[in-house]
């Protein structure tokens, strides 16, 4: 289990990275975007395309690394006052829902960049399913950082003692 989290934690960082390109990628497409409108007089039609997918990637990585983080998908206030065997089956419950909303976000993700990989996308240079891959690749990292909550819990806090 021990190279598992380590495995995870690579996958996290990385995850992470990824969307911290996206937010700088979104900012410098946004600069040009109206650089190229107020200034050239010559808006291009791939900024928003380019733009919404950064903005996607972004949003998906990042919700990813906020639920390996606990951070996301808790029932916070509940758990925080309940005994510890609620506590747990809390937390596992907890996980499993965030479990299953990522296989489901993967798994539609999937289907619609499938069904939009034949079409471009209208203005950009490439297909429309790219859009949705972020939705795919986010969903996936959300339900393996969710399983790994239940397979590795976290030691437990004594709430009591403080």
């Amino acid at each position: 289990m021990a190279r598992f989290a380590s495995v995870l934690d690579v996958l996290d960082r990385a995850a992470l990275f990824v969307a911290c390109i996206g937010l700088g990628g979104m900012a410098v497409v946004q600069g040009w975007q109206v650089f190229a409108r107020y200034v050239l007089n010559d808006s291009p039609s791939w900024t928003e395309p380019l733009a919404l997918l950064c903005m996607s990637t972004t949003m998906m990585l990042g919700a990813a690394c906020g639920v390996r983080a606990n951070r996301h998908f808790g029932f916070f206030i509940l758990v925080e006052t309940a005994k510890p065997k609620l506590r747990t089956a809390l937390l596992t419950v907890s996980s499993l829902i965030g479990a299953a909303i990522g296989l489901m976000l993967a798994v539609w993700g999937a289907k619609m960049v499938g069904d939009g990989w034949d079409y471009p996308i209208a203005g950009a240079p490439f297909p429309q399913g790219i859009a949705y891959l972020p939705l795919c690749v986010g969903g996936l990292l959300i339900a393996i950082f969710a399983l790994e909550k239940v397979l590795i819990p976290a030691p437990q806090q004594d709430l009591t003692a403080e």
